[in-house]
């Protein structure tokens, strides 16, 4: 019998890429890890940084500052690469980031890579649409994975709950326009709006759309505050690579590509999915309200708008 070990390379080794990396390390999730950066010196350090904690790390991992040519074995391969960040609105870097994956694109083709990828550059949405349409692969886009879980700990703080007690979702654009289904948010098991009528004196006081919007610009705040996000979409990423390694048929919101699901079309969104060892393996639709159908329509209607953007570049 032969045992596979499990291998992951991540291009871009910023402060994305560099937390990913510690991330799946700490975590124990593979045995090989390829880093790949244009800045080659920056690579080799992390790597050698990296490799010095895994004595105190759940197992042995083996990681190296490779080329493209290291991955066409790779089980799943992250795209963290981007240009500096300079405005708000993550729909900024478009151009700057498109042309980062050009020059990434032809590399991963002539690699032979055929495993998963997961994008995190931004506009996730866009991005993970354009390197489907690139490279043909198996892509997911984290996308609102990490707002979502930035909603369950903002909600956590003004109920004094568990954050994992609670289920919540954003959805739609990983961005300025992502929505929040109210309806079907819970709260150990039962709908936070019928807390809210019925413990009026406590939770009746949460501001539900001051929780939305506080999620939405969490980003920013803390790149803001520090310069860049890195903590959470480390650990975010690292939850999706579990879920495929280990074929957990667990259910994240992620950024996929919607053939009629939600009524929308050739788009990559963010919404429920159950990741298993084959990246997304279904898209849950939950009940959503009329206006909350309407809000995802529109944040689709700014995705869709953006990938427009794209091939007049």
């Amino acid at each position: 019998m032969i045992i596979k070990t499990k291998k992951i390379g991540i291009i871009g080794i910023g402060h994305v890429g560099s937390h990913v990396a510690s991330s799946i390390i700490t975590q124990g999730v593979c045995d090989e890890l390829v880093l790949i950066d244009i800045d080659k010196k920056k690579s080799e350090s992390h790597a050698q940084d990296l490799s010095d904690t895994i004595v105190y790390m759940p197992h042995r991992v083996n990681v190296i500052s490779g080329t493209y040519k290291d991955i066409i074995d790779a089980d799943i391969l992250v795209i963290s690469a981007s240009k500096p960040i300079f405005k708000e609105d993550r729909l900024e870097e478009l151009e700057n980031n498109i042309e980062v994956i050009d020059e990434i694109v032809p590399h991963i083709k002539e690699s032979g890579f055929s495993g998963i990828i997961l994008s995190i550059s931004n506009p996730c949405d866009i991005i993970a649409y354009y390197v489907k349409k690139q490279t043909g692969l198996n892509v997911i886009g984290t996308g609102t994975a990490l707002d979502s879980a930035r909603l369950r700990c903002e909600i956590s703080r003004r109920t004094g709950l568990d954050s994992k007690s609670i289920q919540a979702y954003c959805l739609g654009e990983h961005g300025d326009s992502q929505m929040v289904p109210w309806s079907t948010v819970t709260v150990n098991g039962k709908p936070l709006l019928e807390l809210m009528k019925e413990k009026s004196e406590t939770y009746g006081k949460i501001n539900l759309k001051e929780i939305a919007f506080k999620t939405m610009k969490a980003g920013w705040s803390i790149l803001l505050g520090k310069g860049s996000t890195e903590f959470g979409i480390g650990a975010t990423t690292t939850e999706i690579i579990k879920a495929i390694f280990h074929n957990e048929k667990k259910v994240l919101p992620c950024s996929a590509m919607l053939n009629g699901s939600y009524g929308q079309a050739d788009i990559y969104a963010s919404v429920p999915c159950v990741i298993g060892k084959n990246g997304v393996e279904e898209i849950i639709e939950i009940h959503l309200t009329k206006e909350e159908q309407d809000d995802f329509v529109n944040s689709c209607s700014v995705i869709k708008r953006n990938i427009d953007k794209i091939y007049n570049i």
